[in-house]
């Protein structure tokens, strides 16, 4: 007696090898449910070998230092250089080498909610997690390179573990630690993307809880970016002390 549908959906969602030989049993079924089923599961399977295969290339940083003795590599990465209000946000993380998170990559290319269940995911789990937060004054008296440097070091002194190596993106800081500079280090080292999605999130919380605050800015919508929307609120409201005084537009309307 053959198996009704559903019954197969659910054999079909306990595969995880596309080698299975069910697979060829299931193909020689006629019912066009069946072969949907079928499709799809192998779409499914192949979508997870894919994120599975990126996550290990992106570990190929961590895995040369690893050979080399080393255990706590840091991943550092910063948010929010660009936005005309609101902090630069740092974070670094030092994850555990078995650690394993297929899909996580740049915090830029992933859903909120992705990263809000990343986020959760990464500060269950890693070794060490630290954050840097340097506001917009010290942004203005500053400048804005300084400030991300600024950030990325709090992140790293916030460390409850010290580093043994850095994985950075495009910067290098003055810290007698062992690091490398790694352009786009977001989409190519994990220790990074995991730190990319720690600040993400974390700077995305404060800019909402600030939007409770001025609720005539949209601050959830932009998180602090210079869109239409926040411009013409500044046009219309006024500048606040989280506005970057030294960023043009801004600048120009003080």
């Amino acid at each position: 007696m053959k198996l009704n549908i559903n019954d197969i959906k659910q054999a079909l969602q306990a595969i995880d090898n596309l080698q299975d030989p069910l697979f060829a049993q299931y193909e020689q079924d006629e019912r066009k449910g069946v072969q949907q089923a079928v499709v799809q599961r192998k779409k499914q399977i192949q979508a997870s070998e894919s994120l599975k295969e990126q996550f290990y290339q992106m570990l190929a940083y961590e895995n040369k230092l690893y050979d080399q003795g080393l255990q706590f590599i840091a991943g550092v990465d910063e948010v929010g250089r660009g936005p005309l209000a609101g902090p630069v946000v740092a974070a670094a993380v030092i994850l555990s080498r078995d650690f394993f998170l297929p899909g996580l990559t740049d915090s830029k290319k992933l859903s909120e909610a992705k990263r809000e269940e990343f986020y959760e995911q990464i500060c269950q789990q890693a070794v060490a997690v630290g954050v840097g937060i340097v506001d917009a004054a010290t942004i203005d008296k500053l400048n804005i390179y300084q400030a991300t440097k600024k950030a990325m070091l709090e992140a790293i002194e916030g460390l409850s573990i010290e580093p043994q190596a850095l994985l950075i993106d495009a910067m290098e800081l003055p810290l007698n630690i062992p690091q490398e500079s790694i352009i786009k280090g977001d989409a190519t080292s994990i220790s990074i993307a995991a730190s990319s999605v720690v600040a993400k999130v974390t700077r995305d919380r404060m800019m909402k809880e600030l939007a409770l605050i001025y609720l005539e800015y949209g601050f959830e919508k932009h998180m602090g970016y210079g869109t239409k929307q926040h411009l013409e609120a500044i046009d219309t409201y006024g500048i606040l002390k989280e506005h970057r005084r030294s960023f043009a537009p801004i600048k120009e309307k003080i």
